[in-house]
């Protein structure tokens, strides 16, 4: 992922979508959470991602896959990724990435260009964070969702309203953020069903970057199907090559040489 310069500024806008109304709910979604780390099983997600640029549409993104659980929470996923009206060798990430233990395969793209002979994935070094997609707020973590309740400036039945700097976010991730971006906000609307269960979370910040624009991403994501039994293995080793050993094959193995990551600060384009 290209990096910003250094000496942009950066501001924030707390512009939220209309929420469509969901079921009261008096359980713990915290407790409940917990309770759907179960192994071999896992939840769906579905998930759109936009951009503006200066106020004209800057790009769409579709997310759709599975997440599966261990004890403590995603260990695994298997997810694809497309760009809505384009061409998905144009993501900055690969269309389709399945994230099993310590290791990520990457499918399509720049991914799958001049690979050997019966090689279909690039094998990676999984670069910390399995789930695979663009949703800032972890909800996976409780103590991320627990804040998007406590903190919500607005609780409407299941529906929960407010806003989060990055900063606070960094806190609870354990991530450093940069200083000209720990005072941004992320605005977000949280529902919950009658368990106290996730079924969409979205997520809106903008970015300031002076004479390069004002840019507004949004995050929409949704859960279905807590709790159902989930598969996902690595694919055929046959079929696999480390992105290491392309380095010997010379100028036609056009791949990238790693899975932009998820931080926070990738997000605001800094490093």
């Amino acid at each position: 992922m290209k990096r910003i310069l250094a000496g942009l500024a950066l501001a924030s806008s707390a512009v939220l979508m209309t929420a469509v109304p969901a079921q009261a709910t008096s359980a713990d979604p915290v407790k409940a959470l917990r309770k759907q780390f179960v192994a071999g099983h896992g939840v769906r997600v579905s998930e759109t991602a936009r951009s503006l640029l200066s106020g004209k549409p800057n790009g769409v993104t579709s997310t759709t896959g599975v997440y599966g659980f261990g004890k403590a929470g995603i260990v695994a996923s298997d997810m694809r990724t497309r760009v809505m009206g384009g061409e998905s060798d144009k993501l900055p990430t690969p269309p389709r990435v399945i994230n099993v233990g310590d290791r990520a395969y990457a499918q399509g793209g720049l991914s799958s260009e001049e690979l050997p002979d019966g090689k279909r994935w690039v094998r990676y070094a999984m670069a910390g964070d399995p789930r695979s997609g663009g949703q800032p707020l972890d909800i996976f973590k409780p103590e991320v969702l627990k804040a998007l309740v406590t903190q919500a400036k607005s609780t409407k039945g299941g529906t929960y309203r407010g806003s989060l700097p990055f900063g606070t976010l960094g806190k609870i991730y354990g991530e450093k953020v940069d200083k000209r971006l720990s005072e941004i906000s992320i605005g977000y609307v949280l529902d919950l069903n009658a368990k106290g269960l996730v079924t969409r979370v979205r997520s809106e910040y903008s970015l300031d970057f002076g004479m390069l624009g004002k840019s507004t991403s949004t995050v929409d994501t949704r859960y279905t199907g807590w709790g159902s039994k989930v598969t996902i293995k690595a694919p055929a080793a046959d079929e696999v090559i480390d992105v290491e050993d392309l380095d010997g094959l010379g100028a036609d193995a056009e791949v990238l040489q790693e899975i932009p990551d998820t931080s926070l600060n990738s997000l605001g384009g800094i490093r």
